[in-house]
């Protein structure tokens, strides 16, 4: 058994006919966390006894002829921003490391529960998930297991690093800014942005980033995800943004992959400078794309320019209701220097200024829209630079210069709502994955999901991390 490489459907069918039973993969799991997190720390909270009882339970119910679920016994680690009940949620932040054990689940958590999934712990996440490197002060820095030297990105960087690493072959991931894809596209996975409002997010806590956020599962290949997808999405009446299942399968979109017939390619969205190393391995994955029969049309847009002072608006003021009433705690000066900086400027921001970046919002989506109408998809790479160093304290290397910015490519769409995924391309020079981000028009989720899964086929990217032992 290898998370890294076996198919969480398949895993989950073998539960089912009872080939493998719940409790083998959730102890492989917890041994193979035991063997690789001291070297990664993807894991902030692992709760063994619960996990155990919990596939006991599936077990019993196999064998009395039950079926607990379409991803009956899957081990998942749940990112450190959202509850699961009988684990503490910190959000990486020393003003909650005495946070009690949640009392419910979150209803991402909760469906996927539903489905006969397993959770393990909590996964490694930035303070608040503010930033694109998985770091803080309270639980330490996530690695890269493709090399242990760099960032695994963020802010899902704890849930990505577990999964690449072969710890878990699900965990749940949130995206207000790049969160899944970023550290999809480190770590080698394939990762989805749905729609805003396709998983939704009810319950008591609503989204504290008002449209930017979405949540979702995250895995090794795109088919997994959509695995995934299928038994978390559809519509919450406790949540305002949430949408109608569609019609169509999910999981059905994977099955019978496909690309439309003329798909755009921007490297820079119209605004930003990518790394010499991340074009070339891109360009090479167009060109496959073209040796295919598909025209693939340059566009020098869609956008005017970096939408990051817009998107920077709504963070900092969410940031702000979030930290701002702890800026008194004891264990506040523990937070980041910039983050605390973010907090500062956040609670002067004014709801002029918040309504005025929810209109460069809508902006930013006419454009879009109009791009749309020549071209059914977009491509660009989804970072600007491969995942950096840790030792440069977040910044990316782009063509030789620092950039605090190298992950300038994802959030206009978490602006715009759009749906985007990332599949693997290549490798960079240090042995860091590359990714090729795919847009959709609002809601054409299944278009990106099915050109998502017939990239990952033509490019055929099957390393493996191999964290050393």
């Amino acid at each position: 058994m290898d998370f890294r490489t076996d198919r969480v459907t398949e895993l989950a069918r073998q539960v089912r006919d009872g080939e493998r039973s719940a409790t083998e993969l959730v102890q492989h799991s917890l041994t193979t966390i035991e063997e690789l997190d001291g070297l990664v720390n993807a894991f902030v909270a692992i709760d063994a006894e619960q996990a155990l009882r919990q596939a006991a339970a599936i077990d019993q119910v196999i064998a009395a002829g039950g079926d607990p679920g379409p991803l009956a016994g899957i081990p998942i680690g749940v990112k450190d921003l959202e509850d699961a009940a009988g684990l503490p949620t910190t959000f990486g932040s020393s003003l909650h490391a005495e946070a009690v054990p949640a009392s419910s689940d979150s209803s991402l958590v909760a469906r996927l529960r539903q489905a006969g999934c397993i959770v393990i712990g909590k996964t490694n996440t930035p303070e608040h998930g503010w930033t694109s490197r998985t770091e803080n002060a309270l639980h330490g820095t996530t690695r890269n297991p493709w090399n242990l030297a760099h960032t695994a990105g963020g802010s899902s960087g704890g849930s990505a690093a577990a999964i690449a690493a072969g710890m878990v072959p699900l965990a749940t991931g949130s995206d207000g800014g790049g969160s899944i894809r970023i550290p999809s596209a480190c770590c080698g996975l394939s990762g989805m942005k749905a729609s805003t409002g396709r998983v939704p997010i009810g319950g008591e806590k609503g989204s504290g980033w008002l449209h930017l956020s979405s949540k979702g599962p995250m895995a090794r290949s795109i088919h997994d995800v959509a695995a995934a997808l299928e038994v978390v999405i559809g519509p919450d009446p406790t949540d305002l943004l949430s949408l109608p299942r569609p019609e169509a399968s999910f999981l059905d979109a994977v099955v019978e992959p496909h690309l439309p017939t003329v798909i755009g390619w921007s490297p820079g969205l119209g605004y930003a400078e990518i790394d010499d190393e991340v074009l070339a391995c891109c360009e090479a994955a167009v060109s496959k794309i073209i040796e295919t029969g598909i025209e693939v049309v340059p566009i020098d847009g869609p956008f005017d320019e970096d939408p990051v002072d817009p998107w920077s608006v709504i963070v900092t003021t969410a940031l702000a209701r979030s930290l701002g009433p702890g800026r008194d705690h004891d264990r506040y000066e523990e937070s980041d220097p910039f983050l605390r900086l973010m907090v500062d400027a956040g609670l002067t921001t004014s709801g002029i200024d918040v309504l005025d970046a929810i209109e460069a919002s809508h902006t930013l989506n006419l454009k879009l829209v109009e791009q749309f109408h020549t071209v059914r998809l977009i491509l660009t790479p989804t970072t600007a630079a491969p995942a950096p160093p840790i030792e440069l304290g977040g910044r990316g290397m782009i063509n030789g210069r620092l950039d605090a910015n190298w992950v300038k490519l994802t959030y206009p769409l978490n602006m715009t709502s759009s749906p985007a995924a990332t599949v693997a391309v290549g490798l960079s020079s240090a042995g860091i994955p590359i990714g090729l981000q795919i847009i959709g028009p609002q809601h054409a989720d299944l278009a990106v999901l099915r050109a998502a899964a017939a990239l990952e086929d033509l490019f055929g990217f099957d390393a493996v991390a191999e964290v050393p032992r």
